[in-house]
């Protein structure tokens, strides 16, 4: 069964962005390196479960990320690599960019968690580049679907436009392929339990049936 979660009072409506990032922080365990993606992603580090030690990385070369400042508490020269600024905590590192990409190539972040604007049946990713429009860069991306050991993806479950952004193949530009293990968009969640099984829709958002997922998605997935 597909647990439905009504919203406090009863008013039931698919996930706002820091309900999005809720969820996708329910996947956390107590000891895991983690890393961010820029947009949604970064509202993870303000919901992660309380008692649990979470250590957040970020690739311009911080280990140990606190929550978003207070207004009062901000210090310009602590920033993300979305450029957002941030708290430090008294376990805080620093360190070059060589050392941050060494963490993840090498394989010692468990968990990222990454925006997208496409995602795959088969778990390919799209979140880089949109060809003809300006970019700064690919960022660390394709080295974190390349070396982080779980790739979760938060993100809109379809474009202004209203067109499906979870689809039987991307159109854009690969971050990586066959490397996402669940998908946490505003509708419903998918997970797979492996890179060779299908997606499944495992849970649904408050007030969205799996019929309304189905009508918005073109991709193949179990239920």
């Amino acid at each position: 069964r597909i647990p439905l979660y009504p919203r406090k009072g009863g008013c039931l409506m698919p996930w706002d962005r820091n309900q999005m990032a809720a969820r996708a922080a329910q996947e956390l365990q107590d000891g895991f390196y983690v890393n961010l993606g820029i947009g949604i992603p970064t509202l993870v580090a303000n919901n992660i479960p309380a008692g649990m030690t979470v250590t957040l990385q970020s690739e311009n070369g911080m280990l140990g990320i606190g929550p978003f400042p207070y207004d009062d508490e901000v210090d310009p020269d602590l920033i993300n690599a979305g450029k957002q600024t941030i708290s430090e905590l008294p376990q805080s590192a620093y360190f070059g960019s060589e050392q941050s990409f060494a963490m993840i190539r090498g394989g010692h972040i468990d968990l990222t968690v990454l925006g997208a604007m496409e995602v795959s049946e088969g778990g390919d990713i799209a979140n880089w580049m949109i060809p003809g429009k300006m970019i700064k860069g690919m960022g660390g991306a394709m080295d974190l679907v390349a070396g982080v050991k779980q790739i979760i993806v938060v993100m809109d479950h379809n474009a202004k436009d209203g067109s499906p952004k979870f689809i039987p193949s991307c159109t854009l530009p690969l971050t990586g392929q066959n490397v996402v293990d669940m998908i946490v968009p505003d509708l419903a969640v998918f997970r797979r339990p492996d890179h060779a099984s299908a997606f499944k829709l495992v849970e649904l958002a408050p007030g969205v049936t799996a019929d309304e997922v189905a009508a918005k998605t073109t991709a193949a997935y179990e239920v």
